[in-house]
Parts: structure tokens; C-alpha cells; sequence
């Protein structure tokens, strides 16, 4: 657990989960939060036995409803002799993450949680899920959260959500490629587990580079990209999971991935 309890880190065979513990404020974030997002993202990624992060909100209420609003406009406070502001930065470390993530979501998704949301490589949620992005009804835009909606959701939606502010279903949200599974509440841990087997069983190596691959290839040209990703599958071919992956399939068997 973090020294603030406002954030959980719980370690599940070979996923680290990472649980935001405000049920009684439908888990917005403030400080505390954000911090220990972060801080579980570095210990998930400095533990060799991690192979994937879980992110998810306590109870069944809510993933994320948000910034923390109780204090009028400290929600918004800035020091701006700092050049970031921590909760983009937390976006800036999910996106240089080389361990997947997944997010698990069992209740409302809004505003900010929304970001936490697109920052992670899958999401499941549960069918009864509402999502949305209210900032406009109290005079603010969704501004961080589209750094990463947009290059998820077709424009047309991504208009009518932050400028109306109005909520959508789970079933839109998956529709849109915000999630990749809609299950009942019941059958979410489920499908939870599932997903991760399907990820634990893959190269660490393969999956660990495919991401830096992916990030660096997002803003670069066709050509660009086609060079680049010649030397990175070269550079693959020559670890040792290439090399017990290739021996397994001529032996018929599963590999037993060393992670270099």
C-alpha cells in the first residue's frame, strides 16, 4: 500500500494492481491519487516478475468520476513556474510504459478518469458503466484527456462528448474503441483474468519492445515508420526470447520465456 492509502498496490501472480481507495468520493483524484498511480506504474516496472498492470477503482460504484471537485477550483490550481503539471505527467508515464496495462472498470468513468482510461493498452468494463466528459458543465474542456482520446475515438464523437458534456453507455464506449469487452458486473474479474492469461503467456521481451516500438512509430510518416520498425524486427530476432520461441514451435511445445 502507499504511505496515503488513497492508493492500492497489490501484487497477483504476475499482474500488479493498482486500485484507487476513495469509494467514498467515487475515487477522484486529488494529489495523493495521482502520485500513486504513478509511483505503482515505476514499482510495477522495476519488479522483473511483473508482467502486466491492472488499474481499477475500490467498490462498484466508480473507476474515476474525476478530479476531486470538494474544494472549489483547487481542482484547477497550477503552479505555473512549473512547466508540467502532475497529472499530465502521469499521462507522459503510461505512454513511455513497456509493461501493458489493463483497466478494469466497474463504475462511472468521467472527466479525468476518462484519461486513466486511454492511458492503459486494454479496458473491460462492466455493462452498467456510464462514461462521459462533464467538464464544459462547470466551465472547463476535457484539455489532457485529449491528448490520448484522439487517437482513439473518431472525431464526430470525441465533439459531441466534450462539448455537450453529456454521458454515453458502456455499449457506446465500446462501439467507439474506448474498451475492448463489455461483460456483466458479475463476469468482470472474469474476463479480467482471462485477459491477463492471455498476455503472461506471450514473450515479456516481445511485448516490452512491441510497445516502445508502437510509441515511437505513432508520429512518424509510412516511410519513416517502415525503416525503423526493419531494424527493430531485426533487433528482436537476436534475443533470447526470438531464439526459445522459434526452438519451441519446432519442438511442439510451450515456451518457457527467459524475459531477455
Amino acid at each position: 500500500m502507499t504511505d496515503n492509502s488513497s492508493v492500492i498496490f497489490e501484487k497477483r501472480g504476475q499482474a500488479f494492481w493498482i486500485t484507487i481507495n476513495r469509494p467514498e468520493k467515487r475515487n477522484a483524484m486529488n494529489a495523493d491519487v495521482i502520485a500513486g498511480i504513478s509511483q505503482g506504474y515505476r514499482d510495477a516496472h522495476d519488479d522483473k516478475d511483473v508482467r502486466v498492470i491492472v488499474l481499477t477503482g475500490s467498490g462498484d460504484k466508480a473507476f474515476c468520476a474525476g478530479a476531486d471537485l470538494q474544494n472549489t477550483g483547487a481542482a484547477f490550481a497550477a503552479d505555473f513556474s512549473q512547466p508540467n503539471v502532475p497529472y499530465a505527467d502521469l499521462l507522459r508515464l503510461s505512454q513511455n510504459a513497456t509493461k501493458p496495462a489493463i483497466a478494469r472498470v466497474a463504475g462511472v468513468c468521467m472527466a479525468g478518469g476518462m484519461g486513466l482510461l486511454c492511458m492503459t493498452d486494454m479496458a473491460v468494463a462492466a455493462d452498467h458503466v456510464i462514461f462521459g466528459l462533464p467538464e464544459v458543465k462547470v466551465g472547463v474542456f476535457p484539455m489532457q484527456v485529449l491528448s490520448l482520446l484522439q487517437s482513439m475515438v473518431p472525431r464526430r464523437l470525441i465533439n459531441e462528448w466534450a462539448i455537450t458534456g453529456e454521458p454515453f453507455d458502456a455499449h457506446a464506449a465500446l462501439a467507439a474503441g474506448l474498451l475492448n469487452y463489455v461483460v456483466p458486473a458479475a463476469e468482470l474479474d472474469a474476463k479480467i483474468d482471462w485477459l491477463i492469461g492471455r498476455i503472461t503467456d506471450k514473450s515479456p521481451t516481445a511485448i516490452r519492445r512491441g510497445k516502445y516500438a508502437m510509441r515511437a512509430i505513432a508520429s512518424m510518416s509510412f516511410d519513416e515508420s517502415i525503416a525503423y520498425t526493419e531494424s527493430q524486427i531485426a533487433l528482436l530476432a537476436m534475443t533470447e526470447d526470438a531464439r526459445e520461441g522459434l526452438k519451441a514451435f519446432a519442438e511442439k511445445r510451450k515456451p518457457s520465456w527467459p524475459g531477455k
